[in-house]
């Protein structure tokens, strides 16, 4: 029984090691990734001019990154690089209502959220980004209104029904 448990221990460190190794090397391979993908985008729009596809997905590991004014950024030149798509104009002006919100600047996050629902109406994380804005703004019955509308499109859309359910709570705890 003495013997055994040195071994034990020692196994349980070796497993928690390695572990600890795979999870670190995974992290370092997804970082190299990341700034490569960004070192390819930042050469190939500064030699050409980028399709608004390039600039989004610039901005969005910007977003990722929390470096959100290069985002904000990445995302006007896409939405100035010409025609989009309407999806990838929902996109960039989603992504820059994220930056704006996270910004804590909830006017603007909200003018974006809804010109990204202008530009594809059932996009549901659009609502759902729209109601959190205008949660944050205090806006509740808006708010409530939004994710109710978020379920219209996907009825088992989790955040939407979460968040409607507690300001439900609220809104009638507070009427």
């Amino acid at each position: 029984m003495n013997s055994s448990l040195p071994i034990l221990y020692l196994s349980v460190l070796l497993i928690l090691l390695a572990s600890a190794g795979f999870t670190i090397l995974r992290q370092v391979l997804k970082t190299r990734q990341t700034e490569m993908a960004i070192s390819r985008l930042q050469s190939q729009l500064s030699n050409e001019k980028g399709a608004p596809e390039d600039y989004y997905q610039l901005g969005s590991i910007y977003l990722d990154k929390k470096l959100y004014s290069q985002a904000i950024n990445q995302f006007q030149k896409a939405l100035k690089a010409g025609d989009a798509e309407p999806e990838i104009l929902a996109l960039t002006y989603n992504g820059l209502g994220f930056a704006y919100f996270a910004q804590e600047q909830y006017d603007l996050a909200i003018r974006h959220y809804k010109e990204a629902l202008k530009a594809q109406p059932n996009y549901v994380t659009g609502i759902n980004n729209l109601a959190h804005a205008y949660e944050r703004k205090k806006l509740t019955a808006q708010a409530l209104q939004t994710y109710e509308d978020a379920l219209k499109y996907d009825p088992d859309n989790d955040t939407a029904k979460r968040r409607a359910e507690s300001l439900r709570k609220r809104f009638v705890t507070s009427a």
